[in-house]
């Protein structure tokens, strides 16, 4: 949806992107809150949180390539406070000790209709003993502006689409906790909007299926560019994509 040529480059070209320190810290604070939720309830105290984010932050560390080169330019220490400060404001938004999730970190799956197998990770599914689902989604972000909440709710909505058409039941609640900015995005989803979001899907997938059959991956040009590792091989750059790669079918 951003741009057709990034959805090539990452998934069809597969080309390699640097590693970034914004993407390893929400790594880490969600790893410590899959931790915390795995305690006991009197167990998850800020405290508990605070004293594990330094022996997963090893573990991650352990696991992770070019963790040096992602802190060239950036300070390890502050990073590391911010980290921190992201875990108080999750606990300013919820008690973890008031409730236990279904699932951490679930799978889902669906198999669409005349369209693509679609997937994912949820965050976190707490189920309700009256059998009410909520979805719930960690961010370490900032939330949106006011009028721009469509996009992050097009995530939620994938999700609950699966679990629908899985399920049989639309989720009551669509959760997402913003820690960069301690505010909260809240949607309880229609059938409407589920089927909308159908439709949407099914006609991304009709132009990934056109793009793949003509070989033309058009480029968006939008304030994301900033933040691309492709500007070097984009047109809208002066640059010139590789080769197609070859695949068996072909």
């Amino acid at each position: 949806m951003n741009c057709p040529l990034l959805y090539r480059f990452r998934v069809i070209d597969k080309l390699p992107e640097p590693p970034s320190a914004d993407a390893l810290k929400g790594t880490l604070v969600h790893s410590v809150l899959e931790h915390l939720f795995g305690l006991e309830r009197q167990n998850r105290t800020p405290n508990q949180a605070h004293d594990s984010l330094p022996s997963i932050w090893e573990q991650l560390k352990a696991k992770t390539t070019n963790v040096e080169e992602m802190f060239l330019d950036v300070d390890l220490e502050q990073w590391l406070i911010s980290a921190h400060a992201l875990l108080d404001r999750y606990f300013e938004l919820e008690d973890p000790k008031s409730f236990d999730p279904t699932d951490l970190e679930k799978f889902v799956e669906y198999q669409m209709e005349n369209g693509p197998m679609i997937h994912g990770y949820i965050d976190r599914l707490d189920i309700a003993p009256t059998g009410e689902i909520r979805v719930v989604d960690y961010k370490t972000g900032k939330s949106p502006r006011a009028g721009y909440e469509e996009k992050s709710l097009f995530q939620m909505r994938f999700y609950a689409l699966i679990l629908w058409r899985t399920l049989g039941k639309i989720p009551k609640r669509l959760q997402l906790l913003y820690l960069g900015d301690k505010n909260r995005l809240l949607s309880e989803p229609t059938e409407a909007e589920l089927i909308k979001t159908e439709g949407k899907i099914l006609s991304i997938w009709s132009d990934i299926q056109l793009s793949h059959e003509t070989g033309l991956w058009k480029p968006k040009k939008s304030k994301l560019c900033d933040w691309c590792n492709h500007q070097s091989i984009c047109p809208e750059f002066g640059g010139t994509p590789p080769p197609l790669p070859v695949t068996a079918s072909d």
